[in-house]
């Protein structure tokens, strides 16, 4: 081989190796998604509505809708604020229980739902793509508790009360940015009255949550992630 290709195979074997190094840094930046601190979607399902007047889960369901804010302390735990919008339904005339006001002429109602919460979820496994944060997965079940406000309205009666919210559900990252999340919870208020009877039984009873109301909800939603975690922040945690 001569000179000049000698110097032309040292020139181009040169251009590689810079070039080999100047990509190196942009594939593995793009290898390592951000892992995002923050959701926002929306969901719809059905409301379903348990006390005096219905005592089964599969009856009266009502549309519902929900709009949803969930703040990520990590992939395993998180935040979400949630408000909610649906109808409850039920009536006497099926009940096998005796209520002697109501023999002659049923009781049935039929009220909007309005309720506010702040539930903390726990995954059974790391939530993400994988790249975002190592041994995450795109799916998982989890559980969650909170704390909620419930208004109720229709026949003529307004109900504000507390309620303690309790379920499971799953979630699937679709995309980098996409979620899938399906859940069903039940909302224990602090109410009789959210059917516009208080206590047709004729009985007294005492405790937060003896012959009290409650509405299950099975929700379906997608949010969008936003907010990306610091990438130093993220290396420093690795």
């Amino acid at each position: 081989m001569s000179n000049k290709g000698v110097l032309r195979f040292g020139k181009k074997w040169l251009d590689g190796v810079v070039i080999f190094f100047l990509i190196m840094p942009i594939r593995s930046f793009a290898q390592s998604d951000p892992e995002y601190l923050m959701e926002v979607g929306a969901g719809v399902g059905v409301v379903n509505y348990l006390g005096d007047f219905n005592a089964k889960l599969t009856k009266d369901f009502q549309p519902g809708a929900t709009l949803l804010l969930r703040r990520l302390l990590n992939p395993w735990v998180g935040f979400k604020f949630d408000a909610m919008y649906g109808k409850l339904k039920g009536s006497s005339e099926d009940m096998k229980t005796y209520y002697h006001d109501y023999v002659e002429t049923p009781y049935l109602f039929n009220k909007t739902l309005i309720d506010g919460s702040v539930t903390c979820e726990y995954n059974f496994w790391p939530y993400g793509t994988g790249r975002d944060y190592r041994g995450a997965q795109r799916l998982t079940p989890y559980i969650f508790i909170g704390l909620g406000g419930t208004f109720v309205t229709g026949n003529g009666t307004n109900v504000f009360t507390a309620n303690v919210p309790l379920g499971l559900g799953v979630k699937y990252k679709i995309g980098d940015r996409l979620n899938f999340g399906a859940e069903w919870g039940v909302h224990f208020s602090l109410s009789d009255e959210l059917d516009g009877v208080k206590d047709p039984y004729d009985v007294k009873s005492s405790g937060a949550f003896k012959n009290t109301d409650c509405y299950t909800a099975l929700m379906f939603s997608l949010t969008y992630s936003f907010m990306a975690k610091c990438r130093t922040c993220h290396n420093e945690d690795e």
